[in-house]
């Protein structure tokens, strides 16, 4: 099955009054950069990468220069050694320079990418986590670009890696029917009022949801008015979070999370500039033994190797919307593994994608079952929709990522 067609569509969803808000975006526009990749035999390959709106159409154009690239390839010979396409593809010898391997045109290549695993995962007429589940170790590192970790993950580290858990898969076979926990992320946005996050956390705890995260990161008194009562209202046994969404320098970091470390919150996430090894590396030890989490906005594997090579983030949230990926995801997931640092994604895909990669990091990495964020907001604009019930992510069937639109 050859690739026939790739084109990219502007997406954009208007959300209700101050979802989606944090104390940087105060009015986003959920918006998706979606590659849909044909191929000759009819298959379509859906691809998808989050923006906040403004913006997206740019993406759209990087995917139209980078796909037609693929274009002829057969999906099976392209996917049995995709690691190398993504290095070609990331290094494009005139595209590179606006980034590298970050902004617009990592973007472009993440949407490319999904949507060459989502159509290979078709025509396998399997799930994405079934399909990856299947594959040997030595496949599972062709389709990796390990390029600039090789002191610490090369090809053969990682085939070890992946081969070392093999034989005790079947102990964690069971989330597969149990289905894998989740967090609820839409009860604590910046700009809902204490009421709403009382009224939403009654609910999401009826869901059957026992963790919870909170939007910080405007004036102290009011974030710590905010937590105290999302902790009031949670119980004293519920886990929660606190994310400031990078709101703060590294004074301010400092003061907040010593601060709101006294309501015993599982992580406080991206308290600073994602790009400040740094402030990370002092603010971890100023605030210890309270966690740090960090990913959201780390755009590549070699920025997350040097987080965990300065063993400053206790809890790493990768994003195959905002890496190059799945296949960086996965890239980033082996690293990971290797630092002893567990992955709980940030799901700019709205979990529809990352459903199926936890699966593949519980059973085949090793990777603890912790949990997938929760944001609901665009649920009625997927054909096949993530099911959460009790609080936990229900193993999808369907063929594919589940990334396709309705």
């Amino acid at each position: 099955m050859h690739i026939k067609t790739i084109s990219a569509k502007d997406r954009r969803f208007k959300l209700e009054a101050a979802a989606g808000s944090d104390a940087v975006h105060s009015n986003p526009l959920y918006s998706f950069a979606v590659t849909h990749l044909t191929l000759d035999a009819g298959v379509t390959g859906t691809g998808i990468v989050l923006t906040m709106g403004r913006g997206n159409e740019l993406v759209c154009s990087a995917i139209d220069l980078l796909g037609a690239q693929l274009e002829g390839n057969d999906i099976e010979e392209l996917m049995s050694d995709f690691g190398r396409t993504f290095r070609r593809l990331a290094d494009d010898t005139q595209l590179r320079w606006l980034g590298p391997h970050k902004g617009v045109v990592h973007l472009a290549l993440a949407s490319i990418t999904n949507a060459c695993f989502d159509a290979w995962a078709k025509t396998r007429r399997v799930p994405l986590w079934k399909l990856l589940l299947s594959l040997s170790a030595v496949e599972i590192v062709a389709l990796l670009d390990l390029s600039y970790l090789e002191e610490v993950l090369d090809a053969s580290s990682a085939t070890k890696l992946l081969t070392a858990h093999l034989s005790s898969r079947s102990e964690r076979e069971g989330v597969l029917s149990a289905g894998y926990p989740g967090y609820d992320t839409s009860i604590g946005w910046y700009q809902y009022s204490s009421a709403q996050i009382e009224e939403r956390v009654r609910s999401s705890v009826d869901a059957g949801f026992d963790a919870f995260k909170l939007k910080v990161g405007g004036s102290l008194d009011r974030d710590l008015s905010r937590a105290r009562g999302l902790r009031k209202v949670a119980g004293d046994k519920a886990t929660i979070m606190f994310d400031a969404n990078q709101q703060w320098n590294y004074p301010q970091a400092l003061i907040a999370c010593t601060e709101l470390a006294m309501l015993g919150p599982l992580w406080i996430e991206e308290p600073t500039h994602p790009d400040d090894l740094f402030a990370h590396k002092s603010l971890a030890k100023a605030v210890a033994p309270v966690a740090l989490a960090l990913g959201e906005h780390v755009p590549n594997r070699v920025m997350f190797k040097n987080f965990l090579q300065a063993e400053c983030i206790k809890f790493l949230q990768p994003d195959c919307t905002r890496l190059g990926g799945v296949s960086e995801f996965l890239t980033v997931s082996l690293l990971a593994r290797k630092f002893g640092v567990p992955v709980v994604p940030h799901v700019g895909d709205m979990g529809q994608i990352h459903q199926h990669l936890v699966l593949f990091n519980h059973v085949a990495l090793g990777h603890p079952e912790t949990f997938l964020e929760y944001i609901p907001h665009l649920s009625t604009q997927f054909a096949n929709p993530a099911v959460v019930k009790g609080g936990r992510y229900q193993t999808p069937q369907e063929a594919g990522s589940s990334s396709d639109p309705i």
